[in-house]
């Protein structure tokens, strides 16, 4: 193995595992919003951002040693460094790894938002029935008399 490999290598595997830890925090966001805990969300959401700038870096750092080697600095780049290089084996599978992960990731992404807009959606219902909205129970008027739930009045007139 040359030295463009063994690096570029350790950078696919260094992705890979970003992207693992970032599956584990998608994870535990997954928990904190099924549980209603959303007062762990602030702290997941900056190792969140702090995990994102690596695995960004890091692609930074696989897309230039794609560059270097003369290949497109992309996805496509590194499917031709892969089939030019079918012996090096542990690179494609460091990158059919990364590829594999970043796909659950998107969909516990997409998941995890459904949770958010479910709790905002309640969170907005609940904030309306207590702002007395429309669909809330006025039980009593404001001089502190009960209210009837219907003010139609049944109708002798027929």
């Amino acid at each position: 193995m040359t030295a463009p490999t063994t690096a570029f290598q350790q950078t696919l595997d260094a992705e890979a595992k970003a992207v693992q830890q970032f599956i584990g925090l998608l994870q535990l966001e997954q928990t904190a919003l099924s549980t209603g805990k959303t007062d762990e969300l602030p702290a997941l959401i900056d190792k969140k951002a702090g995990l994102a700038a690596r695995l960004n870096a890091l692609a930074a750092q696989r897309n230039q040693s794609l560059a270097e080697q003369g290949f497109a600095a992309d996805l496509v780049g590194v499917e031709s460094w892969c089939a030019k290089n079918p012996q090096e084996k542990n690179v494609l599978d460091a990158w059919q790894r990364i590829l594999s992960l970043a796909s659950e990731a998107r969909e516990l992404n997409r998941l995890n938002g459904e949770l958010i807009q479910m709790r905002m959606q309640y969170n907005a219902k609940a904030l309306e029935a207590l702002q007395g909205g429309k669909d809330s129970f006025d039980l009593y008027g404001p001089d502190g008399q009960s209210k009837s739930p219907s003010k139609r009045r049944i109708s002798d007139a027929v």
